[in-house]
């Protein structure tokens, strides 16, 4: 496969106790039903905990690590709309209205309403990998592919990890159906061109969306991290 990794260095993950805040400036707290006061609360003993709150990763990406907020408790549908590129809110693309049915496989999540996901990278080095090249991959390296919900949190704490022609699927995601077998849709996150069902005012805000298992994409890499844990310290 071709290395299309970007050369652009992204700015470090805020550390965990900017990211609470940024999550309670957006309302976080009241459509997750968490208290803004507990969101700090965690951030603050998480950083106690590994003295600092960030991290180091490898790859095109920022490592550090990032407080998520299961999706069980901040759904894709209600988080997508408070991601911002310039003045355009984020959106579920139309054919996509079972967003939310979209859950972790192959991978798991910690039980409580927080946690941290740790060495994010975006996975630019597989951009033109097809979803089912590049989960074996992933798995071989010993990163665990992110779901729908942290990348949305990814986006929301980093604007800047989502570039033109430097965008990321979330294949930790998948959408189960009634007969037990996998759908061929993987969720992803990009920048819409304003074209089709999109509509022209919509050009550069960030994208909810989805692509086929099989199928490769020049402009979008895989987002990963290394681990996910829950905070000890409280």
């Amino acid at each position: 496969m071709p290395d299309t990794s970007s050369n652009a260095a992204l700015p470090a993950l805020p550390p965990l106790t900017d990211q609470a805040e940024r999550l309670i400036a957006l309302g976080v707290p009241e459509l997750a039903g968490i208290p803004a006061d507990e969101i700090r609360a965690y951030a603050r003993s998480a950083t106690a905990g590994d003295g600092s709150g960030t991290g180091t990763g490898t790859g095109t990406g920022t490592g550090g690590t990032l407080l998520a907020v299961h999706p069980d408790r901040a759904p894709a549908s209600a988080l997508t709309p408070l991601l911002r590129r310039g003045d355009k809110p984020g959106f579920v693309v139309v054919d996509m209205p079972d967003v939310d049915d979209f859950a972790p496989a192959g991978v798991e999540l910690p039980d409580p309403a927080l946690y941290l996901v740790t060495g994010l990278d975006r996975g630019d080095r597989m951009a033109n990998w097809s979803p089912e090249e590049a989960l074996p991959a992933l798995v071989a390296q010993g990163r665990t592919p992110l779901v729908l919900g942290e990348g949305i949190h990814w986006v929301l704490q980093q604007p800047a990890v989502l570039e033109r022609n430097h965008c990321f699927m979330t294949i930790g995601s998948r959408l189960r159906k009634a007969n037990g077998t996998l759908d061929a849709r993987t969720p992803a996150i990009w920048i819409s061109n304003g074209t089709g069902r999109d509509g022209r005012e919509r050009r550069d805000a960030p994208k909810v969306g989805w692509c086929w298992w099989g199928n490769r994409h020049t402009w979008l890499g895989f987002a990963s991290g290394t681990g996910r844990g829950e905070c000890n310290h409280r």
